[in-house]
C-alpha cells in the first residue's frame, strides 16, 4: 500500500520552488517546449563530473555525487519535458535554472541524447512557484510564520 504522493520541491540557495505548482501552471496555460542542449546543460550542471573517481572534482552548481540515484535515472521517461525556471535578482537579466528533470538530464547525457524537451517558465511564472522559506523534512517550513 502506498501513501499519498509527497509534494515535490526544488531547493536552490535560499529559494524553494514548487514543482507541483509549476506542473499545474503549465497544465492550466499550455506552453510549447523548447529543445534543451543536453551536453551543455549536463556540463554546466556538473553532471559530467558525477562518475569521475577524482574526489577533487566538484561542481559549483548542481547535485553532489550522492544526490543522483543513477539506477532510477536510467528508468526515467526522456519524453517528459524538463522544467526550467527564469531567475532575476536585483533587476539583473534573467538566468535559466533547471528545477525539474535532473535525473532525465543525467540519463540523456549518459545515453548521448543531444536534446531534451523543456518547458521554460517566465520570470513572472517562476515567482508564482517560488517560496523564500526553507523547507525541512516532510515539506514543512523551518521558519516560523510571522505574527500577525
Amino acid at each position: 500500500m502506498t501513501g499519498p504522493r509527497r509534494p515535490q520541491w526544488f531547493h536552490f540557495g535560499p529559494w524553494v520552488f514548487s514543482i507541483d505548482a509549476a506542473q499545474a501552471l503549465i497544465a492550466a496555460s499550455p506552453h510549447d517546449t523548447r529543445p534543451l542542449d543536453v551536453p551543455a546543460w549536463a556540463a554546466a550542471y556538473g553532471l559530467t563530473h558525477l562518475d569521475n573517481p577524482n574526489p577533487w572534482l566538484t561542481s559549483l552548481i548542481g547535485p553532489t555525487d550522492t544526490a543522483v540515484n543513477r539506477t532510477y535515472a536510467m528508468t526515467t521517461d526522456l519524453t517528459q519535458p524538463l522544467i526550467v525556471a527564469q531567475i532575476s535578482v536585483n533587476k539583473a537579466p534573467p538566468g535559466p535554472l533547471l528545477i525539474d528533470g535532473t535525473h532525465r538530464l543525467y540519463r540523456a547525457w549518459r545515453e548521448h541524447v543531444p536534446r531534451l524537451p523543456a518547458y521554460v517558465l517566465t520570470v513572472e511564472e517562476t515567482r508564482q512557484i517560488q517560496d523564500d522559506r526553507l523547507l525541512g523534512p516532510g515539506g514543512t517550513s523551518t521558519i516560523p510564520p510571522p505574527n500577525r
